[in-house]
């Protein structure tokens, strides 16, 4: 591979899951192989002064996306960047960061996909697009406990954002190669969630129709491939249930790897542990077969592409 790194972007609306998906990405990939950027550092105001303008974090001219653009641009020729900081504790800006681009660069964020130029920067695209209700869910429990938020605040806060999220978060879907959707499974706890993935015929996915016919019967009633369409256009959808089990995940992970000689250095024997990795509603943590077969999908595209470079 050259000296470009390979930048994946992830775009979701506050509280969707992006920090979770990005977390075992890079763990598949190798904390040390990854540079991991929030977009959030590009805020044009802090927290006080959103809050005087009445404008949300959500918004275009809330942001500086001209430097993200050219941010994204520096990074994608493997040349280093002095990126600001915003400090989620305080709602205000830190010393800036002196940031050189690591073999994958993972851009997670709110308005990723903003701007053609900046959509034009990556080599993967994934949108996290869980249900409204539990996004919500997500976003109160993050906030409260994390960001010293009542519940009422928050509330009033995701009210006061639907405007934006209906108008710049959402539309952001269109962009992506890959949409993630995690949503309760019936009847079960909320901890445990089903994923949806839809794949989008703009990169070259593996072929899951050849890899579960390869697999044992007991990878079929928890993980099921069909067709859809999404946003009007026709789409492959993988869909994996939350009592999916450790063996059926690392099952399809070995039939990835075996296939493909080169991506055996990011395939283990037994899985990775800290793959799949999520907080309980109580503060435990948590492990989502679900989650962690995304995740390695998302790896999966991002060594993939390393081939064309």
């Amino acid at each position: 591979m050259s000296n470009r790194p390979i930048i994946l972007g992830i775009v979701g609306d506050s509280a969707a899951g992006k920090t979770t998906l990005t977390r075992g990405i890079a763990q598949v990939l190798g904390p040390e192989n990854v540079t991991i950027i929030c977009t959030d550092d590009y805020h044009r105001y802090d927290r006080k002064q959103r809050a005087e303008i009445g404008l949300t974090a959500l918004h275009p001219d809330c942001n500086y996306l001209d430097i993200m653009q050219q941010h994204l641009t520096l990074l994608r020729t493997g040349q280093a960047i002095l990126k600001p900081i915003y400090n989620h504790d305080t709602g205000t800006f830190d010393p800036p960061e002196y940031i050189k681009p690591q073999k994958f660069v993972i851009v997670e964020g709110l308005l990723g996909y903003a701007t053609r130029t900046i959509r034009d920067s990556y080599d993967v695209k994934v949108y996290l697009a869980p249900p409204e209700s539990q996004r919500a869910q997500w976003k109160i429990k993050r906030d409260t406990m994390k960001r010293g938020y009542t519940e009422e605040q928050v509330i009033a806060e995701l009210h006061k954002r639907e405007p934006d999220s209906e108008e710049f978060i959402r539309p952001q879907r269109k962009s992506a190669d890959v949409v993630v959707s995690f949503y309760p499974a019936k009847d079960e706890d909320s901890s445990k969630l089903n994923v949806r993935l839809v794949l989008r015929p703009t990169i070259p996915h593996p072929d899951f129709t050849n890899i579960l016919n390869q697999g044992s019967d007991v990878l079929k009633p928890a993980i099921r491939l069909g067709l859809d369409r999404d946003m009007g256009k026709p789409v492959d959808v993988l869909e994996v249930d939350s009592h999916a089990t450790s063996e059926q995940v690392q099952e399809l992970e070995m039939i990835l790897c075996s296939e493909m000689p080169h991506l055996r250095g990011f395939c283990t024997t037994q899985g990775n542990p800290e793959i799949g990795k999520l907080i309980g509603t109580t503060g435990e943590i948590l492990q989502s077969y679900p989650l962690a077969l995304t995740q390695l999908l998302v790896a999966y595209h991002m060594i993939k592409a390393t081939e064309f470079y």
